[in-house]
């Protein structure tokens, strides 16, 4: 349940920050301060997220908001921890926790809504490992880019209030400027917290986890019949199942889905490795680490099978006394996260070519679809660009041209299809605009705007692309350039982890 003798404590720049989450098993965290750095500088504040969350700084950028967001100063009310956790990472169970970042608190905004607000970068905790807990500016940058990009397409995601060059250099395979982000979340309750639990605390300390994150998350089950534990699992199931289908839908790719990187709210969280898809390849990879597909744009979904059936094992001692009956109960609910993905799938790719209601035998119109971009080197965001505003890019029939016969019989098959809905041509039109990014974070982009920021200092590339980015379903001639994949002759694109 959540603790509420911590009480908020309101300042005059609109802090209003509780610690709900010490009311917890004292194993779940280490209380720890973020340590000072030395000469901080703002960089990137959200001031449309900073108002809703109820802050009011006279000046976002000024002295006394930067020594908040380093680190050097803490806000009224906050009482930082460092969250334990454990994780599969690559299939392997490894004891973790956050190694370089800070829970301030959670703020409490002016709609009385509950928010996390993690400093990321801002020093050694306990759970570093011999790593010196700093996080370069690059990355920071590259978060805040991707989440706030996540926001404005649907996808449930953390977020990123703000950016400060640290004003000190950190060493990873070269010197590079530090950076701290100040991550907004729903909450760090991670599939791995559970799992961190079932291993190293008690029963007791399992049922207060779970009780809280349903409190929190999913405070309706609470009133519902039967095993509430089950509740929770189907509904931590449901939501991943939407937000992978929302993945699917825009050409994300996560890189690194760890059971440490599932969140319990269903938020897209932790943006080390992930990238957008270009030309579309079921087995696409980028991040140097994944050797072997482990996390392609292909297994995503089957992923999240494999780290849900984790976090079912983490709670089988409260979902029955008898081990075998658990494990049946469980093994009903986790066969479910199939069906559910694929209906969020299914619905959503249909309303991507406009159609409204779905039926079983638009799968294979969809499959024939990705089939023959795949077959085609097609761009996976222009080629429904170009369906969706046949005048804008290219037209259906210089495409038909292109792409031969194939493309113009499934062209035709399409036609016929929309032709059998009540939905009229405006409506289908307006549909497919709803569904269909014009523009998305292309990675060479993000890369351009985080080369002149880091190695120049220059922003302008990186506001101007923000500003693209808040309006990612609006058609407007300045996207033009934002819609272009990168060069053919460019090398393929590679993302790292631990930056």
């Amino acid at each position: 349940m959540i603790d509420r003798t911590q009480k908020s404590s309101r300042g005059e720049e609109g802090w209003n920050l509780e610690a709900s989450y010490r009311g917890l098993p004292s194993k779940l965290f280490s209380q720890v301060p973020p340590t000072p750095v030395k000469d901080p500088k703002m960089v990137l504040y959200n001031e449309a997220l900073g108002k809703s969350l109820g802050l009011k700084f006279e000046n976002p950028k000024g002295q006394e908001s930067v020594q908040i967001f380093s680190g050097n100063q803490l806000p009224k009310g906050a009482l930082p921890i460092a969250q334990a956790y454990a994780g599969h990472q690559f299939g392997y169970f490894t004891s973790l926790g956050d190694g370089r970042a800070v829970l301030l608190g959670e703020q409490i905004t002016p709609t009385g809504e509950r928010f996390d607000i993690q400093l990321k970068g801002s020093g050694p905790t306990p759970y570093s490992r011999r790593g010196d807990g700093r996080a370069a500016l690059g990355p920071m940058l590259r978060e805040y880019i991707i989440s706030e990009a996540m926001i404005a397409l649907g996808v449930p995601s953390t977020r990123a209030l703000a950016v400060v060059i640290s004003g000190e250099e950190i060493q990873r395979e070269s010197s590079q400027p530090g950076g701290i982000l100040t991550r907004v979340a729903s909450s760090h309750l991670r599939v791995g917290t559970f799992e961190y639990v079932k291993q190293f605390g008690s029963e007791e300390d399992l049922k207060a986890l779970a009780d809280y994150a349903i409190q929190r998350h999913y405070p309706y089950i609470m009133k519902e019949e039967g095993n509430i534990y089950l509740r929770f699992f189907e509904a931590v199931a449901d939501r991943q199942a939407a937000l992978i289908a929302k993945w699917q839908l825009i050409g994300f790719i996560h890189g690194v889905m760890n059971t440490d990187n599932m969140s319990i709210s269903g938020e897209t969280i932790d943006y080390g490795p992930c990238a957008f898809m270009d030309t579309y390849d079921p087995d696409t990879v980028f991040s140097s680490i994944d050797q072997h597909g482990r996390y392609a744009y292909k297994n995503q979904a089957p992923i999240g099978q494999w780290n849900l059936a984790r976090f079912a094992e983490s709670l089988l001692p409260l979902i029955h006394r008898e081990p075998k009956r658990g494990i049946a109960l469980m093994e009903d609910r986790l066969q479910k996260y199939s069906t559910q993905y694929q209906k969020y799938w299914l619905q959503g790719m249909a309303e991507k070519i406009g159609i409204f209601q779905p039926a079983k035998e638009d799968e294979e119109l969809i499959e024939d679809l990705l089939r023959i971009m795949k077959k085609n080197d097609k761009d996976f965001t222009n080629t429904f660009f170009e369906l969706t505003y046949p005048e804008k890019g290219g037209g259906k029939e210089d495409v038909k041209k292109e792409e031969g016969r194939e493309f113009s019989e499934w062209l035709d098959k399409w036609r016929k299809r929309l032709k059998e809905q009540k939905a009229t041509e405006e409506e289908v039109q307006k549909l497919m605009k709803a569904s269909n990014p014009v523009v998305i974070p292309r990675n060479h982009q993000v890369e351009k705007a985080l080369q002149a920021a880091v190695e120049e200092g220059d922003y302008r590339v990186l506001e101007s692309l923000l500003k693209i980015l808040q309006t990612p379903y609006t058609y407007s001639e300045e996207k033009k350039s934002y819609q272009n994949p990168p060069d053919p002759s460019d090398e393929p694109y590679v993302t790292y982890c631990g930056t």
